[in-house]
């Protein structure tokens, strides 16, 4: 049996990116990556990784949607990056339609994704970023029960 967690540790700037970009290339439409942790723990770094390996050009620079709560971009599937830090619960989330793009045929990434818990699908990968003391980034990877778990080599037979 697999365990429901794994943590990584993404020792340099470079280990996220390439990480990010693994995240991107391997992405299906409808996948939901959902990002948790700190100010400053990387999430919008990992989205930048994740939209270079989606193949959204490297003109569109991808920021933080934390006022506009979504940015999308365009790349080989859409990408909806959202920023719920400002929103309180999963019912604002709701009543902005915003659940409506877990099901869209792009990837979803969702920062601060714990205001809308009871929203989330259960097929998503769920990422929670710490900051170690080194400044390398510890990663708990939890895969849902969807399909993610079969897609990332982190998560061995």
């Amino acid at each position: 049996m697999k365990k429901s967690t794994q943590t990584i540790v993404l020792k340099t700037l470079a280990d996220t990116l390439a990480f990010g970009r693994f995240l991107g290339q391997i992405a299906q439409p409808g996948d939901v990556i959902c990002l948790d942790g700190d100010l400053g723990a990387g999430k919008t770094t990992l989205t930048q990784a994740i939209a270079a390996g989606l193949e959204v050009p490297p003109d569109e620079y991808v920021t933080s949607p934390s006022f506009a709560i979504l940015h999308e971009y365009q790349g080989r599937m859409p990408m909806y990056h959202m920023d719920f830090y400002r929103l309180t619960d999963a019912a604002e989330v709701a009543d902005l339609g915003l659940d409506e793009y877990f099901s869209l045929s792009g990837l979803t990434v969702l920062e601060w994704c714990e205001r809308a818990e009871s929203l989330l699908p259960a097929n998503r990968l769920r990422l929670t970023l710490t900051i170690g003391l080194d400044e390398s980034r510890f990663v708990v990877c939890d895969p849902g029960v969807g399909s993610w778990r079969e897609r990332c080599p982190f998560y061995p037979e």
